[in-house]
């Protein structure tokens, strides 16, 4: 299974039906006055589609609602496509807030402006991390990425950072070319895991927050397959908002995050590996440097998201 990889005017297409996908918090004041602090009597939402729908729009639901009740004013949370459209929507002013994954923040914040302002925390009150990581069969002949020449890799999407652009890193620090490997999209990283595990590609990515989760629900058993590479650890994605608002809006949506107890951040952040539940923690453009320098390195633009 592939997913077609899209560039910016075709991702625009994509922006206007974002709404479609949209649902709102729980507060019951829908006619919230519109204020500094709550722009259009709303704020939007969007999360990047990092794990099954089904997972993750419940967990993101959790702390947009908690964010809602706290600033008093109406949370709409977007799933959105891809990565893609969640930078073209931000930039089109169509999200106010927004959570990328590492990649994707660095093109939001050169595209749309976007500021990083909280991440999730480990049990130390540090930023949390997670790794990628290339796995094969357990009894495959293949040792290290260098072995993946002429063979089949499972990626997951375009502009993911442990499911595209830190594998393809990889594969050229052993040598090889785009074209000594076939490589594919599988559409998110749930389907590159289960490329591996129906024995359609030689190898797929897999990081270690799809392991733990795969895991844990007993889709994937890690006894009967290897890791052939991993990655340094990766700061956990950031949430982050729009450069242009309001400095007033902006403050309040900071303070508002970091003082969200743990148990509302807990549901979204175990899908990331996060464990224990943590509260948020600030983060900025620093944090996500070796991003910026990853995305130099193998000369990537928007249009490779």
């Amino acid at each position: 299974m592939s997913v077609r990889r899209l560039t910016l005017a075709t991702s625009l297409l994509l922006v206007p039906a974002l709404g479609l996908t949209a649902c709102g918090s729980d507060s019951s004041d829908k006619g919230a006055k519109t204020s500094a602090t709550c722009p259009d009597g709303r704020i939007r939402f969007g999360v990047e589609p990092f794990e099954d729908p089904d997972k993750l729009t419940p967990a993101a639901k959790v702390l947009a609602d908690a964010l809602g009740e706290t600033l008093d004013c109406e949370v709409e949370l977007t799933i959105t496509d891809d990565y893609s459209a969640e930078v073209l929507a931000m930039q089109n002013g169509k999200l106010d807030l927004a959570m990328f994954g590492p990649l994707g923040y660095v093109f939001a914040s050169k595209r749309a402006k976007a500021e990083a302002i909280a991440s999730f925390s480990d049990e130390h009150g540090k930023v949390s991390s997670y790794t990628a990581g290339i796995w094969v069969p357990k009894d495959s002949p293949l040792k290290t990425v260098k072995d993946l020449k002429g063979r089949s890799l499972a990626l997951a999407s375009a502009g993911s950072t442990s499911g595209d652009a830190l594998p393809r890193k990889a594969l050229l620090d052993a040598g090889l070319k785009a074209s000594d490997v076939r490589t594919n999209y599988a559409g998110g990283h749930p389907e590159a895991l289960l490329a591996l595990t129906n024995d359609t590609v030689d190898a797929a990515e897999i990081n270690s927050q799809q392991l733990a989760s795969a895991t844990e629900s007993g889709t994937f058993d890690p006894a009967k397959y290897r890791r052939i590479w991993g990655s340094e650890p990766v700061p956990n994605d950031p949430i982050t908002v729009r450069g242009d608002l309001d400095a007033t809006f902006k403050k309040a949506i900071v303070d508002a995050l970091l003082k969200l107890p743990a148990d509302k951040v807990g549901k979204i952040g175990a899908l990331l590996d996060v464990d224990p539940p943590a509260p948020l923690v600030a983060v900025d453009k620093s944090t996500y440097q070796t991003l910026f320098d990853l995305a130099d390195t193998l000369h990537l633009t928007e249009k490779d998201v």
